[in-house]
């Protein structure tokens, strides 16, 4: 049974346009063809990938966050209670007005006291501004480094400059070396970004994050089986063209420079609009999705790789909302570019004096079953 239903789940008819089938992928005349176990392979390059990532974090990242004077700003960290702390982990990190006021009484401390203990809080868990710039430092590493290979791979390659000829002969197109090593390596990558999403720095646009990642390790991965590997090299360049740019800005950001990350940020979204809204959808989208029309009938394969397609389209028109947003905040005042996805560190200044007073108590003893007791002027004045 599991046989008969493995042949109809892959069927000729599904993946491949009429009269061509699986067949035209077996290797012949010293030709090679990209097969399904290759994809196996990424699984050690993804590991590979998260080894080296911790590597260059400590020796590259880092001493280069101190040389362009990355620092962060000292946190002051919420005193222990283990009734909030209880709140916190199991119920909510974003007490309602009610709930603070019962935790008010429960913990005799004022109800403004209680907010800025949560406000502290989330604050401890928020990344610190190095860790954000070790995972921008890397990621901007490799989107560097993985466009121009990408670049010098397909550069000479007629379906870089009519992508009507990445038609040309399918599927019976023989891989090349250089397509075998740029597949592996760009699926590899994004499954170790995958794989580590729960130790990376969590931004508002998180499931957005984790659709794309799945949507292009399917589509990466699809394109490898049914042999769309030309359509495919040009979709992972074009992609990386822009990302790099991103995390530069990131880094400058977080550092600091804001003449060099408003440059680099007014670039990487000029960048972004040309290579995601404008030769994605308007190039290689219509060649993969319009001109095939021409020259077979629609098969489910060939829907199935353009439904991919279009959904990493909408999170481009997504992405870029957020880019203009920001450019649009930047640029009249000239102000640093702040990233639309990060969750910001919520500001203590106004707390600063009661939270000393609080301390103080502390230290001095006046507690309560294990919580501070305040007086009815300092109730009064919070």
């Amino acid at each position: 049974m599991l046989s008969r239903l493995s042949e109809m789940i892959w069927a000729d008819w599904i993946w491949f346009p009429e009269g061509h089938g699986w067949d035209d992928l077996k290797d012949h005349d010293g030709k090679v063809f990209p097969k399904p176990k290759d994809l196996w392979a990424t699984i050690p390059i993804a590991l590979c990938f998260m080894v080296i990532r911790q590597i260059f974090e400590r020796t590259v990242a880092t001493p280069f966050a101190s040389l362009l004077g990355v620092s962060d700003k000292k946190r002051v960290y919420a005193p222990p209670n283990p009734v909030l702390e209880a709140y916190f982990c199991s119920t909510s990190k974003h007490p309602t007005q009610s709930s603070i006021e019962s935790l008010s009484k429960q913990t005799g401390c004022s109800v403004r006291q209680v907010q800025r203990w949560f406000r502290q809080r989330r604050n401890q868990d928020r990344p610190s501004k190095l860790k954000k710039f070790q995972e921008a430092c890397w990621r901007f590493t490799f989107y560097l480094l993985a466009f121009f290979a990408g670049l010098a791979v397909l550069v000479d390659k007629p379906w870089f400059h009519d992508m009507k000829l990445m038609w040309d002969d399918f599927p019976k197109m023989p891989l090349l070396p250089s397509q075998y090593w740029y597949y592996m390596i760009e699926l590899g990558f994004y499954m170790s970004l995958l794989f580590s999403v729960a130790s990376d720095v969590k931004r508002k646009d998180f499931k957005e994050q984790i659709i794309h990642h799945i949507a292009t390790i399917t589509l990466i991965g699809f394109s490898w089986l049914v042999n769309y590997i030309r359509g495919g090299t040009l979709i992972m360049l074009v992609h990386d063209a822009a990302d790099y740019l991103m995390e530069s800005a990131k880094m400058f950001n977080y550092a600091g420079w804001r003449k060099t990350c408003n440059f680099i940020f007014t670039l990487f979204a000029a960048v972004f609009i040309v290579t995601r809204l404008v030769i994605l959808p308007f190039w290689i989208i219509h060649t993969t999705l319009v001109y095939p029309l021409t020259l077979y009938a629609p098969f489910f394969g060939f829907y199935f790789f353009n439904g991919l397609m279009l959904v990493l389209q909408v999170l481009h028109i997504f992405w870029a909302v957020l880019i203009l947003r920001m450019v649009i905040k930047f640029l009249p005042g000239n102000q640093i570019v702040e990233d639309e996805r990060s969750d910001k560190e919520e500001t203590e200044s106004e707390d600063e004096g009661a939270d000393r007073e609080l301390r103080e108590k502390s230290k001095n003893g006046h507690m309560q079953n294990g919580h501070t007791v305040l007086n009815n002027n300092h109730s009064k004045r919070d």
